[in-house]
């Protein structure tokens, strides 16, 4: 396992520590439902430096991105974030992730750690246009300051205006008397807060300057960021995108942008068009009883339809939740299936999402 520049320190305040996509990383330290509330009601850190950033430099950077994404990059202006994704060719999915322009002919792709040898191979397969490619993400650390609170906690260490930052928009100043920090108003938990890309020498002075605040905060760790993120119907890559999976079925339309060509663009087009046999939906148990990864999702008849692909016990509506692909034709907000749950079949109806708004 790597270990993040922060693992000590994880390991110090009590985190439990788990095997992350190859990463010695704290799963939860005071308990998933304290440190849920904590980013719902006040302010949360997460230590996420896993993730992977790669950098595309040259003159015909969009073209690559272009092609690769399904996302429109041509949107993007200097300061501004797209979430995309990159379709493999085969109607299935390489990643997720967030594309920031960082200037007219240079971007930073953020990248998830588990998909980062996959995502650098593909795009250097698909680099027709001799673009710079550099894998910079043994040189950052990544925090992520979530909850009602984070402006005012973050406001107390920068001379930036944080409020003035529109949300998926960033800028690169300082922080903690740390220069050259990309401060991004993103983040993977609905709330509003701010992910702060730092290089890994700076990366502890960040983190004990955050803990030096006046706002109460706590450190978070991975499962809370999982109920948090599930509750907002946000997509984990490898349970609920995948390379089987296309932007089209996960509900993605809307990072599916056909203005331009791109790989699998014909394909995607035809399901956009009513060529899809399945959906992923959200789903609220019907009495006891949750919903796990893996869990067979079954009509009336007792017949296999799907798959769940994510589930949990919400601690914001103290209900089950889960999200799994159905057929089309019991995708409709309110239709019922049911989640065989060992010798046992839960009722569920689909609902809309996010679960919570």
């Amino acid at each position: 396992m790597k270990k993040l520049v922060l693992s000590d320190i994880h390991e110090s305040i009590g985190g439990k520590m788990v095997d992350f996509a190859g990463y010695y990383m704290p799963v939860q330290y005071e308990g998933v439902k304290a440190e849920h509330h904590a980013v719902r009601s006040t302010v949360g850190v997460f230590d996420v430096s896993h993730m992977g950033e790669i950098f595309v430099k040259g003159e015909k950077a969009e073209d690559l991105l272009q092609y690769v994404m399904s996302n429109d990059i041509s949107q993007l202006s200097p300061g501004q974030i797209q979430y995309s994704c990159m379709p493999n060719g085969k109607g299935g999915i390489v990643d997720d992730l967030l594309v920031y322009k960082l200037a007219e002919t240079f971007y930073l792709l953020v990248v998830n750690a588990s998909n980062l040898d996959k995502d650098w191979a593909w795009l250097n397969e698909n680099n027709k246009w001799d673009c710079e490619l550099t894998n910079s993400s043994n040189e950052y650390s990544l925090l992520a300051v979530q909850g009602p609170q984070s402006i005012a906690l973050l406001q107390e260490l920068t001379d930036v205006d944080l409020s003035a930052i529109k949300y998926y928009n960033f800028k690169i100043g300082s922080i903690a008397g740390i220069d050259e920090v990309i401060l991004s108003r993103t983040g993977y938990t609905g709330e509003i807060g701010f992910e702060l890309y730092v290089k890994n020498e700076s990366a502890k002075q960040l983190w004990e300057a955050i803990f030096n605040t006046s706002v109460e905060l706590k450190p978070i760790g991975l499962a809370a960021r999982d109920t948090l993120r599930l509750e907002k119907g946000f997509c984990l890559y490898g349970n609920d995108i995948n390379d089987t999976t296309s932007s089209i079925e996960a509900g993605l339309g809307w990072i599916t942008k056909f203005t331009k060509d791109f790989i699998d663009a014909k394909l995607l087009k035809a399901q956009k068009e009513g060529g899809a046999t399945r959906k992923l939906v959200g789903l609220e148990l019907i009495g006891k009883g949750i919903a796990r990864k893996d869990y067979p999702i079954i009509d009336a008849d007792g017949n296999e339809i799907g798959i769940v692909t994510s589930g949990t016990m919400s601690p914001t509506l103290n209900i089950a939740i889960a999200m799994g692909y159905v057929p089309k034709s019991l995708s409709k907000i309110d239709a019922e299936v049911f989640i065989q749950v060992r010798n046992k079949q839960l009722k569920a109806r689909v609902v809309a999402l996010p679960f919570v708004k």
